[in-house]
Protein backbone atom coordinates (compact mmCIF):
# COMPACT_ATOMS: atom_id res chain seq x y z
CA UNK A 1 0.00 0.00 0.00
CA UNK A 2 1.32 3.43 -0.98
CA UNK A 3 0.15 6.39 1.07
CA UNK A 4 1.29 9.92 1.84
CA UNK A 5 0.07 13.52 1.76
CA UNK A 6 -0.68 14.27 -1.91
CA UNK A 7 0.04 17.91 -2.76
CA UNK A 8 -1.57 17.50 -6.19
CA UNK A 9 -4.98 16.79 -4.66
CA UNK A 10 -4.66 19.21 -1.73
CA UNK A 11 -5.26 22.20 -4.00
CA UNK A 12 -9.03 21.54 -3.96
CA UNK A 13 -9.50 19.08 -1.09
CA UNK A 14 -10.08 21.18 2.01
CA UNK A 15 -10.26 18.02 4.13
CA UNK A 16 -6.54 17.34 3.65
CA UNK A 17 -4.03 18.54 6.24
CA UNK A 18 -0.33 17.79 5.92
CA UNK A 19 0.84 15.94 8.99
CA UNK A 20 2.55 12.88 10.45
CA UNK A 21 5.38 13.21 7.91
CA UNK A 22 7.48 10.10 7.40
CA UNK A 23 5.34 8.18 9.88
CA UNK A 24 2.19 8.56 7.78
CA UNK A 25 2.85 5.48 5.64
CA UNK A 26 3.31 3.15 8.63
CA UNK A 27 0.39 4.63 10.57
CA UNK A 28 -1.90 4.48 7.54
CA UNK A 29 -0.96 0.85 6.90
CA UNK A 30 -1.83 -0.01 10.50
CA UNK A 31 -5.19 1.75 10.16
CA UNK A 32 -5.88 0.09 6.81
CA UNK A 33 -5.13 -3.41 8.13
CA UNK A 34 -7.25 -2.76 11.21
CA UNK A 35 -10.11 -1.58 9.02
CA UNK A 36 -9.95 -4.72 6.88
CA UNK A 37 -9.80 -6.89 9.99
CA UNK A 38 -12.90 -5.25 11.50
CA UNK A 39 -14.86 -5.67 8.27
CA UNK A 40 -13.90 -9.32 7.96
CA UNK A 41 -14.79 -9.97 11.61
CA UNK A 42 -18.29 -8.72 10.73
CA UNK A 43 -18.56 -11.17 7.83
CA UNK A 44 -17.83 -8.70 5.02
CA UNK A 45 -16.10 -10.26 2.00
CA UNK A 46 -13.10 -7.95 1.49
CA UNK A 47 -10.83 -8.21 -1.55
CA UNK A 48 -7.44 -6.58 -0.94
CA UNK A 49 -5.09 -6.09 -3.87
CA UNK A 50 -1.53 -5.18 -2.94
CA UNK A 51 -0.23 -2.05 -4.60
CA UNK A 52 2.95 -2.01 -6.65
CA UNK A 53 5.86 0.22 -5.58
CA UNK A 54 6.10 1.77 -9.06
CA UNK A 55 4.61 3.96 -10.29
CA UNK A 56 4.23 5.61 -6.90
CA UNK A 57 0.57 6.41 -6.19
CA UNK A 58 0.09 8.12 -2.80
CA UNK A 59 -3.72 7.90 -2.90
CA UNK A 60 -4.18 4.31 -4.06
CA UNK A 61 -5.83 3.58 -0.71
CA UNK A 62 -8.90 5.33 -2.22
CA UNK A 63 -9.82 3.01 -5.15
CA UNK A 64 -13.44 4.11 -5.56
CA UNK A 65 -12.39 7.25 -7.46
CA UNK A 66 -10.90 5.60 -10.54
CA UNK A 67 -13.16 2.56 -10.96
CA UNK A 68 -16.69 1.38 -10.20
CA UNK A 69 -18.26 -2.06 -10.53
CA UNK A 70 -21.86 -2.73 -11.57
CA UNK A 71 -24.30 -5.61 -11.31
CA UNK A 72 -24.67 -6.03 -15.08
CA UNK A 73 -20.96 -6.89 -15.39
CA UNK A 74 -19.86 -3.37 -16.34
CA UNK A 75 -16.82 -1.62 -14.92
CA UNK A 76 -16.34 2.12 -15.40
CA UNK A 77 -12.99 3.90 -15.49
CA UNK A 78 -12.93 7.59 -14.62
CA UNK A 79 -10.98 10.77 -15.49
CA UNK A 80 -8.91 11.94 -12.51
CA UNK A 81 -7.96 15.52 -11.66
CA UNK A 82 -4.47 14.86 -10.26
CA UNK A 83 -1.83 13.52 -12.66
CA UNK A 84 -0.42 11.10 -10.09
CA UNK A 85 -3.88 9.67 -9.39
CA UNK A 86 -4.27 8.72 -13.06
CA UNK A 87 -1.47 6.24 -12.48
CA UNK A 88 -3.79 4.28 -10.17
CA UNK A 89 -5.52 2.75 -13.20
CA UNK A 90 -3.17 -0.23 -13.16
CA UNK A 91 -4.18 -3.12 -15.47
CA UNK A 92 -2.98 -5.66 -12.91
CA UNK A 93 -5.73 -4.65 -10.49
CA UNK A 94 -8.49 -5.38 -12.99
CA UNK A 95 -6.77 -8.56 -14.12
CA UNK A 96 -6.76 -9.88 -10.56
CA UNK A 97 -10.41 -8.97 -10.05
CA UNK A 98 -11.29 -10.55 -13.41
CA UNK A 99 -9.99 -13.88 -12.17
CA UNK A 100 -12.74 -13.97 -9.54
CA UNK A 101 -15.51 -11.79 -10.97
CA UNK A 102 -17.21 -11.73 -14.38
CA UNK A 103 -16.51 -8.49 -16.27
CA UNK A 104 -18.52 -8.19 -19.48
CA UNK A 105 -18.12 -4.52 -20.44
CA UNK A 106 -15.73 -1.66 -19.77
CA UNK A 107 -16.79 1.98 -20.08
CA UNK A 108 -13.67 4.13 -20.20
CA UNK A 109 -14.36 7.79 -19.47
CA UNK A 110 -10.70 8.55 -18.71
CA UNK A 111 -10.17 10.14 -22.14
CA UNK A 112 -11.93 13.24 -20.80
CA UNK A 113 -8.67 14.00 -19.00
CA UNK A 114 -7.34 15.25 -22.34
CA UNK A 115 -10.05 17.94 -22.28
CA UNK A 116 -9.46 18.84 -18.64
CA UNK A 117 -12.82 17.37 -17.60
CA UNK A 118 -13.10 15.07 -14.58
CA UNK A 119 -15.49 12.72 -12.79
CA UNK A 120 -13.88 10.84 -9.93
CA UNK A 121 -16.07 7.77 -9.67
CA UNK A 122 -18.19 7.20 -6.61
CA UNK A 123 -16.41 10.07 -4.94
CA UNK A 124 -17.87 12.55 -7.42
CA UNK A 125 -21.15 10.63 -7.58
CA UNK A 126 -23.18 9.04 -4.83
CA UNK A 127 -25.21 6.37 -6.59
CA UNK A 128 -28.65 5.13 -5.67
CA UNK A 129 -28.20 1.90 -7.59
CA UNK A 130 -31.73 0.66 -6.93
CA UNK A 131 -33.38 3.85 -8.23
CA UNK A 132 -30.68 4.61 -10.85
CA UNK A 133 -30.00 8.09 -9.44
CA UNK A 134 -26.58 9.74 -9.54
CA UNK A 135 -26.30 12.50 -6.92
CA UNK A 136 -23.43 14.90 -7.68
CA UNK A 137 -22.25 18.27 -6.41
CA UNK A 138 -20.28 20.05 -9.14
CA UNK A 139 -16.65 20.91 -8.44
CA UNK A 140 -13.30 21.02 -10.26
CA UNK A 141 -13.34 17.22 -9.95
CA UNK A 142 -16.97 16.67 -10.98
CA UNK A 143 -17.86 17.94 -14.44
CA UNK A 144 -21.42 18.00 -15.72
CA UNK A 145 -20.50 16.84 -19.24
CA UNK A 146 -18.79 13.69 -17.99
CA UNK A 147 -21.54 13.06 -15.45
CA UNK A 148 -24.19 13.21 -18.14
CA UNK A 149 -22.16 10.86 -20.35
CA UNK A 150 -21.93 8.35 -17.48
CA UNK A 151 -25.68 8.61 -16.87
CA UNK A 152 -26.53 8.02 -20.55
CA UNK A 153 -24.20 5.02 -20.81
CA UNK A 154 -25.30 3.48 -17.49
CA UNK A 155 -28.99 4.42 -17.49
CA UNK A 156 -28.87 6.78 -14.51
CA UNK A 157 -30.64 10.09 -13.86
CA UNK A 158 -28.32 12.90 -12.72
CA UNK A 159 -29.28 14.82 -9.57
CA UNK A 160 -26.99 17.84 -9.73
CA UNK A 161 -26.47 20.55 -7.14
CA UNK A 162 -23.98 22.96 -5.58
CA UNK A 163 -22.40 22.16 -2.22
CA UNK A 164 -19.96 24.25 -0.19
CA UNK A 165 -18.19 23.97 3.14
CA UNK A 166 -18.40 26.47 5.99
CA UNK A 167 -15.93 28.74 4.19
CA UNK A 168 -17.99 28.79 1.01
CA UNK A 169 -15.51 26.58 -0.83
CA UNK A 170 -16.86 23.97 -3.25
CA UNK A 171 -16.95 20.51 -1.70
CA UNK A 172 -14.56 18.41 -3.78
CA UNK A 173 -16.45 15.10 -3.65
CA UNK A 174 -20.14 14.41 -3.12
CA UNK A 175 -19.40 11.38 -0.95
CA UNK A 176 -18.02 13.50 1.89
CA UNK A 177 -21.41 15.15 2.39
CA UNK A 178 -23.91 12.37 1.68
CA UNK A 179 -24.43 8.60 1.77
CA UNK A 180 -27.25 6.69 0.09
CA UNK A 181 -28.31 3.45 1.78
CA UNK A 182 -31.18 1.05 1.12
CA UNK A 183 -33.82 2.83 3.23
CA UNK A 184 -32.23 6.16 4.15
CA UNK A 185 -29.90 8.93 3.01
CA UNK A 186 -27.40 10.67 5.27
CA UNK A 187 -26.84 14.21 3.98
CA UNK A 188 -25.51 17.60 5.06
CA UNK A 189 -28.29 19.83 3.76
CA UNK A 190 -26.57 22.86 5.33
CA UNK A 191 -23.88 22.47 2.63
CA UNK A 192 -26.42 23.27 -0.12
CA UNK A 193 -26.55 27.09 -0.32
CA UNK A 194 -29.14 27.33 -3.11
CA UNK A 195 -32.62 26.94 -1.64
CA UNK A 196 -34.18 25.63 -4.87
CA UNK A 197 -31.48 22.98 -5.24
CA UNK A 198 -31.82 21.98 -1.60
CA UNK A 199 -35.58 21.54 -2.01
CA UNK A 200 -35.03 19.56 -5.24
CA UNK A 201 -32.58 17.17 -3.58
CA UNK A 202 -34.88 16.67 -0.59
CA UNK A 203 -37.84 16.00 -2.89
CA UNK A 204 -35.82 13.54 -4.98
CA UNK A 205 -34.76 11.61 -1.87
CA UNK A 206 -38.32 11.58 -0.51
CA UNK A 207 -39.73 10.37 -3.83
CA UNK A 208 -37.18 7.56 -3.82
CA UNK A 209 -38.83 6.29 -0.64
CA UNK A 210 -35.86 6.88 1.65
CA UNK A 211 -35.69 8.60 5.03
CA UNK A 212 -33.49 11.69 5.27
CA UNK A 213 -30.97 11.70 8.13
CA UNK A 214 -29.36 15.14 8.34
CA UNK A 215 -25.86 15.93 9.59
CA UNK A 216 -24.30 19.31 10.34
CA UNK A 217 -21.37 21.02 8.62
CA UNK A 218 -19.23 20.24 11.67
CA UNK A 219 -20.18 16.57 11.51
CA UNK A 220 -19.41 16.56 7.78
CA UNK A 221 -15.96 17.96 8.60
CA UNK A 222 -15.50 14.90 10.83
CA UNK A 223 -16.36 12.65 7.84
CA UNK A 224 -19.86 11.77 9.04
CA UNK A 225 -21.03 11.96 5.42
CA UNK A 226 -18.32 9.58 4.23
CA UNK A 227 -20.14 6.35 5.08
CA UNK A 228 -21.04 3.27 3.04
CA UNK A 229 -23.70 0.66 3.64
CA UNK A 230 -22.38 -2.80 2.80
CA UNK A 231 -23.82 -6.31 3.00
CA UNK A 232 -22.01 -9.19 4.68
CA UNK A 233 -22.00 -12.81 3.58
CA UNK A 234 -25.04 -13.50 5.78
CA UNK A 235 -27.06 -10.87 3.91
CA UNK A 236 -26.98 -8.39 6.81
CA UNK A 237 -26.68 -4.68 6.00
CA UNK A 238 -23.98 -2.78 7.89
CA UNK A 239 -23.21 0.95 7.91
CA UNK A 240 -19.43 1.48 7.81
CA UNK A 241 -17.72 4.69 8.92
CA UNK A 242 -14.64 5.93 10.76
CA UNK A 243 -14.46 6.24 14.54
CA UNK A 244 -14.08 10.01 14.09
CA UNK A 245 -17.33 10.11 12.14
CA UNK A 246 -19.11 7.93 14.70
CA UNK A 247 -17.86 10.11 17.56
CA UNK A 248 -19.29 13.22 15.91
CA UNK A 249 -22.84 11.81 15.78
CA UNK A 250 -25.33 12.64 18.52
CA UNK A 251 -27.31 9.92 20.37
CA UNK A 252 -30.47 10.58 18.33
CA UNK A 253 -28.63 10.15 15.03
CA UNK A 254 -26.96 6.96 16.22
CA UNK A 255 -30.31 5.58 17.38
CA UNK A 256 -31.94 6.43 14.05
CA UNK A 257 -29.15 4.89 11.96
CA UNK A 258 -28.98 1.82 14.20
CA UNK A 259 -32.71 1.28 13.66
CA UNK A 260 -31.90 0.56 9.99
CA UNK A 261 -28.69 -1.45 10.39
CA UNK A 262 -25.78 -2.11 12.72
CA UNK A 263 -23.01 0.50 12.69
CA UNK A 264 -19.38 -0.52 12.25
CA UNK A 265 -16.54 1.96 12.75
CA UNK A 266 -12.75 1.94 12.77
CA UNK A 267 -10.03 4.50 13.64
CA UNK A 268 -8.71 6.10 10.43
CA UNK A 269 -7.29 9.39 11.68
CA UNK A 270 -3.99 9.38 9.77
CA UNK A 271 -5.70 8.45 6.51
CA UNK A 272 -8.37 11.11 7.05
CA UNK A 273 -5.90 13.84 7.94
CA UNK A 274 -3.27 13.27 5.25
CA UNK A 275 -5.56 11.86 2.57
CA UNK A 276 -8.69 13.95 3.05
CA UNK A 277 -10.86 10.85 2.69
CA UNK A 278 -12.37 8.33 5.07
CA UNK A 279 -14.05 4.92 5.27
CA UNK A 280 -16.26 5.22 2.21
CA UNK A 281 -13.36 6.38 0.01
CA UNK A 282 -11.39 3.27 0.97
CA UNK A 283 -14.01 0.88 -0.41
CA UNK A 284 -14.82 0.26 -4.08
CA UNK A 285 -17.90 -1.90 -3.71
CA UNK A 286 -17.96 -4.88 -6.08
CA UNK A 287 -21.42 -5.61 -7.51
CA UNK A 288 -20.09 -8.03 -10.14
CA UNK A 289 -21.18 -11.66 -10.23
CA UNK A 290 -18.59 -14.22 -9.20
CA UNK A 291 -17.28 -16.54 -11.88
CA UNK A 292 -18.66 -20.08 -11.71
Amino acid sequence: MNFSFNAETAVNNAFQVAGAGAEAQAQALEEFEGFVRILREQGVDVTVIDDEPEPYTPDSIFPNNWVSFHQDGTICLYPMYAFNRRLERKPGVLQQLGQRFAISRTIDLSTYEQEGLFLEGTGSMVLDRERSLAYACLSPRTDLTVLEDFCVKMGYKPVVFTAVDGSGRAIYHTNVMMCVADRYVVICLDALPVAEERAFVQETISQSGKTIVTISLDQMNHFAGNMLQVENTAGEKLLVMSSQAYGSLNPEQIKQLASFNRIIHAPLTTIETNGGGSARCMMAEVHLEERL
